[in-house]
């Protein structure tokens, strides 16, 4: 399945891929901003302005919107990350024109009314009320912090209670007339679609689409710091990681074959050694995040308080062993996951869709899965090893916890234990 990608006279990009199994299109338009574009006073603002969206537009109640699409089977939603926002519906093939209909309708119609406005701040208060009661989700805001200091990757994409009770109408259209161009938009659409179909249906509306200021980002400063918060908890929620690089880099390949075989499954190291071996707990994984101009690479777990300096010192033995004894043999099998979790992606108009739209906001193109292959293919033990060191050779890790813990390995310690 190769993606087809037209521009169109507005700077708009429009990418469909067609799959030929599939009996729905999942149709997009995903805006290149995201909580790392806000400005001083707009944390959450991207968040709230993703809410508003299906709220009305100037022919479209709030209502009208949600029965237009659900009559016909449809499906609308949205989400707000880092350095993205998206909206998406999907729906049968012969009602893609309407798909396409509302999604600009919601993004250059959009009423803002007052009184949806403060229906759904209380909404989002309480998303954030329910966040900060939940120490999984915690942990990892708080590693962010821990990561980024006071940068906006460093937020949570939520915001706080008084930032999203200052928001006005005017703060959320100014931020929609900032950043909601068509020279920051793409439309994406994968399933049962017609390419030629979809660039028609667009150009219909792009006349409506301004121009976006080119989000004016800058650079985070990994800040190897730590936010220990003590709470009654029956575990300690834990993560810890390295900065790593960005999603440009070439070592991308080979930093996501590193996160399959450290802690990407059952017989991953870090599953085997901590769980298996130890049973020091239930749940434990390592995760990439690759963004335009950095990365990070981290582990979470939740374990006993009792257990979590044991935890923290056996997953840093588990890298260091990876380093010094990794055969072919356990490269082979990453590689073979990795192969498969990109075929089975390709069974999902969701999932296609997703990925089509954030190769274009990163790379401006759209990698086959056969190019994708092939640099997996062509990894090797040296290329792991190299990440590793990479990662690890001045290392300044970062770490968050959040529950009974309160004699946690200190940062020098652990920063010592990756680096041995």
């Amino acid at each position: 399945m190769t993606a087809q990608i037209t521009t169109l006279a507005s700077g708009m990009t429009v990418a469909s891929i067609h799959m030929a199994s599939a009996k729905s299109v999942n149709v997009g338009i995903w805006v290149k901003a995201g909580g790392r574009d806000e400005a001083s006073g707009q944390h959450g603002i991207a968040h709230m302005l993703e809410h508003m969206a299906f709220k009305g537009t100037t022919k479209r109640s709030a209502q009208q919107i949600a029965v237009e699409v659900e009559s016909l089977g449809g499906y609308m939603n949205a989400h707000t990350a880092r350095e993205e926002t998206a909206y998406y519906i999907r729906i049968l093939p012969e009602f893609m024109p309407l798909a396409v209909d509302v999604l600009f309708d919601i993004l250059t119609e959009s009423s803002l009314p007052d009184i949806e406005i403060e229906r759904e701040r209380g909404v989002i208060l309480q998303e954030i009320g329910q966040s900060l009661d939940t120490p999984d989700d915690v942990v990892f805001e708080n590693f962010a912090t821990a990561s980024y200091g006071s940068h906006k990757l460093g937020q949570s994409i939520l915001g706080t209670a008084d930032t999203v009770s200052s928001f006005s109408r005017a703060d959320l259209s100014g931020f929609m007339d900032t950043h909601y161009g068509a020279n920051q938009m793409m439309l994406c659409a994968a399933g049962d679609v017609d390419h030629a179909a979809l660039v028609a249906a667009a150009e219909q509306y792009q006349s409506k689409l301004g121009v976006a200021s080119t989000a004016a980002r800058s650079a985070p400063s990994w800040q190897g710091g730590r936010m220990v918060e003590t709470r009654q908890l029956e575990q300690s929620h834990l993560v810890f990681g390295l900065q790593a690089p960005a999603a440009n880099d070439e070592d991308r390949y080979a930093l996501m074959l590193l996160s399959t075989l450290y802690g990407g499954g059952m017989a991953s190291r870090l599953f085997q050694e901590v769980r298996e071996q130890r049973g020091l707990c239930y749940s434990i994984f390592s995760f990439s995040q690759l963004m335009s101009d950095t990365g990070l690479f981290g582990v979470y777990a939740g374990t006993a308080a009792a257990d979590v300096n044991e935890m923290l010192q056996v997953s840093c033995d588990a890298l260091r062993d990876m380093r010094q004894n990794l055969s072919a043999d356990e490269v082979e099998r990453g590689k073979a996951q990795m192969r498969a979790g990109i075929l089975m992606g390709q069974e999902s108009v969701s999932g296609m869709t997703e990925s089509m739209a954030r190769q274009l906001a990163l790379f401006g193109e759209v990698r086959s899965v056969e190019e994708v292959t092939a640099k997996l293919n062509a990894l090797s033990q040296d290329d792991v090893i190299r990440i590793i060191e990479r990662l690890t050779a001045d290392a300044n890790p970062s770490l968050s916890l959040i529950g009974p813990s309160d004699d946690v390995m200190s940062n020098d310690d652990l920063r010592g234990h990756l680096a041995a």
